[in-house]
């Protein structure tokens, strides 16, 4: 292609600011380009939770947001999932403590679905039996907070903290806990099952 057409292409798009959703403040999270508003629809944008907020503290929490709507050369978004960055996930390892996993499909009380990681680490090593506890908390505090919250709120809370503090309030009850998250998060389809959350589903029922 000559210089002169890729020129001429650049030169007939547009830039589309890009908004968080309202629940998230509806902050600028980037530009986008696009010939035309419809080529828009779909993208998926990615941003940190430091951007939002202004916490340098949160900046290991990557956000995704997709875009939904666009008026103008302005973008909505929708919440299109979360997940913490490697080396935070590593830095929260010790040895000689227990890291307890789980993995739950929700539907919120608008009928949309997510896929929702849990993690807990305890102080010190614990039992089988108290890991199947943990996850037997987790899944009853994520449940229950999807069916009480719409999606845009049942993020916000997710992302903010809130429901990882819930599930660790209820769990140290049982074993110490040093730390508590929610450190991933994705939209799936209604009634959507694959083989990853079966398998550790049924693990965890094993333990």
């Amino acid at each position: 292609m000559s210089r002169e057409r890729v020129r001429d292409t650049w030169s007939a798009k547009r830039w589309f600011t890009v908004l968080a959703p309202a629940y998230f403040g509806n902050v600028e999270i980037g530009l986008t380009p696009a010939d035309s508003s419809e080529k828009v629809i779909g993208r998926v944008i990615e941003t940190t939770l430091y951007d939002i907020t202004g916490d340098f503290s949160l900046i290991h929490v990557k956000l995704y947001f997709k875009i939904a709507s666009v008026s103008g050369e302005v973008a909505q978004t929708e919440f299109y999932g979360h997940e913490f960055t490697r080396d935070y996930l590593k830095s929260l390892v010790r040895r000689g403590t227990s890291k307890v996993d789980g993995i739950f499909d929700v539907i919120t009380k608008d009928g949309r679905a997510l896929r929702v990681y849990p993690v807990a680490f305890t102080v010190n090593r614990v039992k089988t039996s108290q890991e199947k506890i943990i996850r037997k908390i987790m899944k009853e505090v994520v449940e229950k907070k999807a069916e009480q919250l719409n999606y845009g709120d049942f993020a916000q809370e997710i992302v903010l903290g809130k429901v990882a503090s819930e599930i660790y309030n209820l769990a140290r009850k049982i074993v110490p806990l040093r730390k508590c998250e929610i450190w991933k998060t994705k939209p799936i389809r209604v009634r959507e099952r694959t083989a990853e959350a079966l398998q550790v589903e049924g693990a965890q029922t094993a333990a």
